[in-house]
């Protein structure tokens, strides 16, 4: 294999169903596992969100620096930045005092400065142009901006509008049905779809998230962090296990997208 094939490889997962499953258990699992070390171990959300930058840099590293998709590290950076919107998000809402509406909205600033950014550098926010270094880069942080927004966006609704967790996850629910229908029905490009799924899938974490721990009296299953956390990290390691995922396609397939 030619040193030009091997920079043209994909190392993030194609865009399947098995993805979005996965997504959105890692996303959930970022909710209960963020919460235990923050607030069940009694760590706060600095403390907490300077632990998971440390992961979350370590396993970011090890996936730029590999020369091909591998499955089990590229959901071993999403759980790290998941976990880390947690208590990025939850400092932002309660911590800074701008409470969900200033946390969210100055979440979705930056990220739309990143994707701004990205797209101004390299021509496209596609996920089939992640080739190089540089574009992973773009990629990874536009990923924990997006995570962290979800995260505020979640709680935003479950707490804030007061539609408790079973119905923050349904609203998300609807739009991702909503986006899917898009996907599915129109010519709505698929670069824009994917990142609106993406955000999507977070807040519905993050509501499944607390749905799973919080005690019944709250609407919640009453589940401890730690069981929740452990049962979701199973079901992630059962689905990449025994639903193997290949490499995204070649750059320059989706031209809408760019």
């Amino acid at each position: 294999m030619s040193e030009n094939t091997k920079n043209d490889l994909s190392k993030v997962p194609a865009v399947t169903l098995t993805f979005w499953v996965v997504k959105i258990l890692a996303t959930t699992l970022g909710e209960t596992g963020g919460d235990a070390v923050s607030m069940s171990m009694n760590l706060g959300y600095v403390i907490a969100s300077i632990i998971f930058l440390g992961i979350f840099a370590a396993v970011v590293a090890a996936q730029i620096a590999a020369k091909s998709f591998y499955p089990f590290l590229y959901w071993a950076v999403i759980v790290a930045t998941t976990t880390l919107g947690t208590t990025l998000a939850d400092f932002a809402d309660r911590s800074l005092g701008i409470g969900y509406a200033g946390g969210s909205s100055l979440l979705f600033i930056l990220l739309m400065a990143s994707l701004g950014i990205w797209y101004k550098s390299v021509g496209s926010v596609s996920v089939e142009t992640i080739t190089s270094p540089k574009v992973e880069m773009f990629y990874w942080g536009t990923i924990l901006f997006s995570q962290t927004l979800g995260t505020a966006l979640g709680d935003w609704m479950a707490d804030t509008n007061r539609v408790g967790y079973e119905g923050g996850a349904l609203v998300f629910a609807a739009g991702l049905a909503l986006v899917a229908a898009a996907y599915f029905f129109s010519s709505v490009s698929r670069t824009v779809l994917f990142w609106a799924a993406f955000i999507l899938t977070r807040p519905l974490g993050a509501t499944l998230g607390d749905l799973l721990d919080k005690p019944v009296a709250h609407g919640g299953f009453a589940f401890s962090r730690y069981s929740a956390s452990g049962i979701l990290a199973a079901l992630i390691f059962a689905c990449i296990l025994f639903l193997p995922q290949k490499a995204g396609s070649h750059p320059g397939q989706d031209q809408k997208a760019s």
